[in-house]
């Protein structure tokens, strides 16, 4: 732990991405088997288990200080984790040790132990720890480590490691598991690369570049690209070797157990990248109606009956266990083609090309995009020589979304954020006004400003602060947000009956009076629902 909690500490506070994959690269060279692979998976964000609940360690520095003390400490800090480490009382007779153990000592233990076994070592870890080291027991513990290193820059050190393309290592990262021994013994030279073609993994997706109007329109023909939908539902894979299927998130989570009526319909050998949305009465439901599915660990039966799954294929990665990602998008449209000819369009169906012959076509489809209730985000336009390859490589695909929707509201709430915003009032309650002049909240938004505009915000709300309820600090009516959105939805999570998909700052209206703000009747002629 002590080699780990070293580790982090270094990468926190180096700021350059290459620095940062100098000093993993470092560790792990150094670093046995499997210390370096438990680390690794801890920073890559690939542990599958919790060593212990966020709740028990909260409820452990309970148990050393005032509850009300706790919540100041906390607000102040920011970060649970943080608030604990620095806050830890030593227990009265603590079970000292001569040397921390090891992390798969740590990872170990906790996995073989009882609920009050747990809770007995993890006191005694911490009552033994520095700050520093407290901090990354508590983040491995509860896989909650964040150290502004992507799992994309972690697969970059392999790769430079090893002297092979990124492109290979992110071949064999989903077919592997923690704590990659079989990884480092190749990277080592110490035996073939590992053997994943039974695997069924995840395959890192490919990105679009928004468009850009001035600069990019002089590159798109007819002859050299094809145009698609832009679908709001949530990006998907579906990964099946014919025998097991699993789904996976844009980010790689196993999402299967959400939509068994998707894995019950998959009758292929292939892996499939799309968008994953409902059917309701029929047609293709709102992102609204997506919603009532997602994180649904045991959908009931009742509810996948009246909002049956739905995927729409746009791409194909691999087919019959033989990848296709070199190949021209053209190419992979036929093959994917070939595969759903037969599929029953209930479950599945295939984004298919809209035909175009100039630019002022591409922008009466963005039009039609823009009427169709909320359905479609907008266009995708893509180059047809383009092969698959994650990340967002340029000029390959484009994303040409709708212009979001604008309302002017009121900043009602604020609370600080985590991590270096911590000491900023950065996350906004806003809200529009009833008929009877009350002002009623609509949604939160935490991005859109710059760090400049941030400060002036944070100051202006410590001058204009009013009622505090916990670490919400209501401020005065006065300050008028414009609010960008992607599309609005009756809720009944807010007082105000809606909801805003994607709500972000557009701008601050310094200049604008809160009674000139918008109205809630203004929000009612935006719902799709």
């Amino acid at each position: 732990m002590e080699d780990f909690s070293r580790l982090l500490d270094e990468l926190y506070f180096t700021n350059a991405t290459s620095a940062k994959e100098k000093i993993l690269a470092n560790f792990l060279r150094s670093t046995p088997d499997p210390d370096r692979g438990w680390a690794l998976a801890g920073i890559a964000g690939t542990l599958r288990f919790d060593l212990f609940k966020r709740n028990l360690s909260k409820s452990l520095i309970l148990e050393r200080m005032d509850e009300e003390l706790f919540k100041l400490s906390y607000d102040y800090v920011g970060e649970l984790s943080e608030t604990i480490a620095l806050a830890w009382q030593v227990s009265e007779n603590p079970v000292l040790l001569n040397k921390l153990p090891g992390l798969t000592e740590v990872i170990s233990e906790f996995q073989g132990r009882g609920k009050e076994g747990i809770r007995q070592y993890l006191v005694e870890l911490l009552d033994n720890m520095t700050p520093p080291q407290r901090w990354a027991l508590l983040k491995l513990g509860t896989r909650g480590l964040r150290i502004g290193m992507s799992a994309r820059s972690v697969k970059r050190t392999l790769a430079n490691m090893k002297s092979v393309e990124l492109e290979v290592i992110e071949e064999l990262w989903h077919g592997l598991e923690p704590p990659y021994e079989s990884l480092f013994a190749w990277i080592d030279g110490k035996a073939d690369i590992p053997d994943i073609s039974n695997a069924i993994r995840y395959l890192p997706v490919m990105l679009a570049h928004p468009l850009d109007e001035e600069k990019d329109f002089e590159r798109i023909t007819p002859q050299t690209h094809i145009a698609e939908w832009k679908w709001d539902g949530i990006r998907v894979q579906i990964a099946s070797n014919g025998d097991e299927t699993r789904i996976f998130s844009r980010t790689g989570d196993d999402i299967s157990g959400s939509f068994p009526d998707l894995v019950e319909a998959v009758d292929f050998h292939a892996i499939i990248d799309g968008e994953l949305l409902v059917r309701k009465n029929g047609e293709i439901g709102s992102f609204n109606d997506l919603q009532q599915r997602l994180n649904k660990k045991k959908p009931s039966a009742k509810l996948m009956s009246e909002l049956p799954v739905h995927f729409r294929a746009y791409d194909i990665l691999s087919k019959n266990g033989e990848s296709l990602r070199r190949l021209s998008l053209e190419s992979r449209k036929e093959e994917l083609t070939s595969l759903f000819e037969n599929f029953d369009e209930t479950t599945f169906s295939m984004s298919k090309p809209l035909a175009f012959s100039n630019i002022e076509d591409l922008k009466k489809m963005r039009q039609q995009a823009e009427q169709s209730n909320g359905l479609l985000e907008g266009l995708m336009i893509k180059d047809k020589s383009s092969s698959y390859v994650s990340g967002r490589p340029k000029h390959a695909w484009y994303k040409w979304k709708c212009d979001p929707y604008l309302l002017d509201a009121v900043l009602m709430y604020a609370q600080r954020g985590h991590g270096r915003r911590s000491s900023y009032y950065s996350d906004y309650t806003f809200g529009l006004w009833n008929d009877k002049g009350e002002l009623l909240p609509i949604g939160k938004a935490y991005f859109g400003f710059t760090d400049e505009e941030l400060k002036q915000i944070d100051n202006w709300i410590r001058k204009h602060k009013m009622k505090r309820f916990g670490p919400v600090q209501e401020v005065k009516k006065e300050l008028v947000f414009e609010v960008a959105f992607d599309s609005a939805h009756n809720s009944t999570r807010h007082k105000s009956g809606y909801a805003l998909r994607f709500p972000r700052i557009h701008r601050i209206r310094w200049d604008k009076p809160a009674s000139e703000a918008n109205v809630l009747a203004d929000l009612e002629k935006l719902v799709h629902d």
